[in-house]
């Protein structure tokens, strides 16, 4: 019988003895053995994948003698967060964090830092050589005859990046044995840019309010900025724009800049530089004057005072993103001037602090003179060789607008003498908002393999932009973001994959999207196969079926007017022909597509011949670009041997069927990923469904009326007649403009 002892006496502890003891201590047992059980735990995403939730018993008695000890400096503020997040890495995937040493005396230490700020590794013949600012080395080495790994760097940035990168391979369950490893980014500004306003509306957002609290600031620093600057660091991200294209002047103003060198301060630890989107038009709007002209030597003075204005407060500020001359926004052509003539003028009052100008290629004309298309080259390759160099040209991966799936942009290999800043879209404006599964990171990899033949065979995009092809020494990649107030941060579980694979390709735009895939799927989810492999599938499909049920061969900005929610290819009329489905669909009894060939707008000859040749031929363009490029014919014949309108309708259905699939695997994964997750991540599934129904039947029973063929076998007709499909109105649908 258990006894306890009260006041040097025992006495039989209540509750133990007899039959209900015997019970009690059957039940602690059952308990207890429940309680070991591999029970997933409901999560909300907030994590992302930075979870460090410990991993198997046999996985981690592998790794502990690796990682028994500590020795990282933290006499800086990005050494300190580096141990810091090695601690908790560390501790939660392997149960106990390391302990911390100031030198390594144990076998499986870890050593952390670079030569100068760690002493012991300057013995150890450490080839940091080109590895620049940022990147590092993680190898395995001997110290005094016993184990130890290394992550050494030039900087404490690099060291940084590093220590996630090794807390990336505990995450994916890889081998630490004989590590030799060595990373540097290959492009140089990696870089978000927020759409968010001062007063936290998002434009495109579909995740919530804007993270930055501009009301709070400065004198409040969310914690959710810190683990904003975390992510972010993991995945190499070393830059963010922290207002929207379409500013405000009123970033620029005293009372805003103390609330954006708060944030800098925030984010400076984790080797992020704060940019802001200059509104052209400011030295008008804030400053009085009565012209913005960048030629005239007033409004210089003006840029230059503000320019040493921002640097007294940030130091390390970027610089400025300019949207200048596009859908109305102000730029130099307001004042008859080039938009070398613009960009260079805010470059010159930035050069001697260090900052750049990213100056957008999103140009098109209010007067609609050609295929939009063509616009942007045609403003700016005349000026190629005309910008200074700080100035980076940002162009989107397609000419028309983050559609589903566009062509390489003409500018790419078309401005040698310029460097060419990549901007994707992490948001997905035109890809099913937040509930839509799409992983876009085959997109971006499409986009980034796609050859110019600038220079050759093999002048790929990602070369372009990495600077390799033609030599420039700043080179940068763009993400607009998805990022909000959400718990899970963007909207919905899956989307946070989009940002990963984003600071992933920007740091190397050579890596592959699967793998990207199945390093986010082990560390967010579950490193099982059985679940990492079904799940990667329905990832690296996602993208294409959202193509087929959209826009399928083609066929682009078929979305409703405004907002961008759901089938609209019958929208038409409204202040711009070029702000309509009709006027890029060109639907006739004929047939269907925008001619841009050398016979109709002829945006082919933009690319160098070998990509305009294989473009301008409809038997050779690679079908997914077929009617971007062509009007065909309903009853033309498509490589599969169907007629062009029953493979536009076979693709329609595949779309939806593709969803269909992915919502049957993600159902019998149900108890592999915590209930919470799997439950939200199922009913958006059920709303893709339904969507991509609705884009199907919709614009079948659209375009069924131009060309009056029946529907092919087996296919089923809309749900419900055309008139019922172009009735519905969505006033209120998120990340409208407003």
């Amino acid at each position: 019988m258990l006894h306890t002892t009260v006041n040097g006496r025992q006495h039989p502890r209540p509750g133990t003895g007899g039959r209900f003891g015997r019970w009690l201590r059957r039940m602690s047992v059952a308990l207890l053995a429940l309680a070991l059980l591999p029970v997933a735990q409901a999560e909300d995403g907030y994590e992302l994948w930075l979870r460090y939730r410990p991993l198997e018993a046999g996985q981690q008695l592998r790794y502990r003698p690796h990682l028994a000890q500590l020795v990282a400096p933290a006499s800086t503020p990005t050494q300190r967060v580096a141990r810091e997040e090695l601690l908790r890495g560390l501790g939660g995937l392997l149960g106990q964090a390391p302990a911390v040493a100031d030198a390594p005396s144990a076998a499986g230490a870890v050593l952390v830092g670079t030569p100068a700020s760690l002493p012991a590794l300057a013995g150890l013949g450490l080839d940091l050589e080109g590895l620049g600012d940022e990147g590092y080395l993680i190898r395995s080495v001997e110290l005094d005859g016993r184990p130890a790994t290394v992550v050494a760097a030039n900087s404490d940035v690099g060291a940084l990046y590093g220590s996630f990168h090794l807390l990336r391979l505990l995450q994916t369950r890889q081998p630490l044995d004989a590590l030799d490893l060595r990373q540097a980014p290959k492009v140089k500004l990696r870089v978000l840019n927020h759409w968010d306003d001062l007063d936290r509306y998002v434009e495109r957002g579909y995740s919530g309010q804007s993270i930055w609290n501009w009301h709070l600031l400065p004198d409040w620093l969310d914690p959710r900025y810190t683990d904003y600057a975390r992510a972010n660091a993991s995945i190499g991200i070393n830059g963010a724009v922290l207002n929207n294209v379409n500013a405000n002047a009123q970033i620029l103003t005293p009372m805003y800049l103390a609330k954006v060198a708060a944030l800098a301060g925030v984010l400076r630890p984790y080797g992020i530089r704060v940019y802001l989107s200059a509104r052209f038009s400011a030295p008008m709007e804030i400053g009085g004057m009565d012209t913005a002209d960048p030629l005239d030597p007033a409004v210089q003075r003006w840029w230059k005072d503000k320019a040493a204005e921002i640097y007294a407060r940030i130091p390390d500020f970027g610089g400025f993103l300019v949207k200048a001359n596009s859908e109305g926004q102000p730029g130099p052509q307001d004042f008859g001037r080039t938009h070398a003539d613009g960009a260079n003028m805010l470059a010159e009052v930035l050069a001697p602090h260090g900052g750049v100008v990213m100056w957008r290629a999103f140009v098109y004309s209010h007067e609609e003179p050609d295929d939009r298309h063509k616009q942007a080259y045609t403003e700016f390759v005349p000026l190629d060789g005309s910008f200074r160099d700080n100035v980076l040209v940002q162009v989107k991966n397609g000419a028309i607008d983050f559609q589903p799936r566009e062509p390489f942009h003409p500018l790419f290999g078309a401005m040698p003498k310029t460097p060419l800043m990549m901007e994707f879209q992490i948001t997905k404006e035109y890809l099913g908002f937040a509930t839509h599964l799409v992983y876009l990171g085959p997109m971006y990899e499409e986009v980034l393999r796609a050859d110019t033949h600038a220079a050759g065979p093999g002048s790929t995009v990602a070369k372009v932009v990495d600077g390799s092809l033609d030599g420039h020494a700043i080179s940068g990649i763009a993400g607009v973001a998805n990022i909000g107030t959400d718990r899970n941060w963007s909207g919905s579980h899956f989307d946070q994959a989009n940002w990963y694979v984003f600071g992933r390709l920007a740091w190397d735009p050579y890596l592959d999207s699967r793998t990207v895939a199945e390093e986010w799927v082990r560390m967010t989810f579950s490193a099982d196969p059985a679940f990492v492999e079904p799940v990667v599938a329905m990832m690296m499909g996602s993208h294409q079926a959202a193509v087929d049920y959209m826009t399928p061969l083609g066929l682009h900005h078929l979305m409703g007017r405004g907002h961008h929610y759901g089938p609209g290819p019958w929208v038409e009329g409204g202040p711009r022909a070029d702000w309509t489905s009709v006027y890029y669909h060109r639907a006739t009894r004929e047939g269907i597509g925008f001619d841009r060939t050398t016979s109709g707008s002829d945006a082919v000859s933009q690319y160098a011949p070998p990509v305009a040749e294989v473009f301008n031929d409809p038997e050779r363009v690679p079908e997914d670009f077929l009617l971007w490029f062509h009007h065909r014919p309903w009853t033309s014949r498509v490589s599969s041997g169907r007629s062009l309108w029953d493979e536009l309708v076979h693709r329609y259905s595949r779309g939806v069927a593709q969803v269909e699939w992915m919502q049957r695997t993600w159902d019998g994964l149900r108890g592999h990923v915590d209930a919470e997750r799997h439950h939200q991540i199922e009913r958006f599934l059920a709303i893709q469904r339904k969507e991509a129904q609705w884009w199907r039947d919709a614009s079948i029973a659209y375009f069924q009326t131009f060309s009056r063929l029946p529907l092919p076998e087996g296919e089923a007709p809309p749900e419900h007649p055309l008139e019922y499909y172009k009735a519905l109105e969505f006033p209120h649908a998120p990340g409208d403009t407003q």
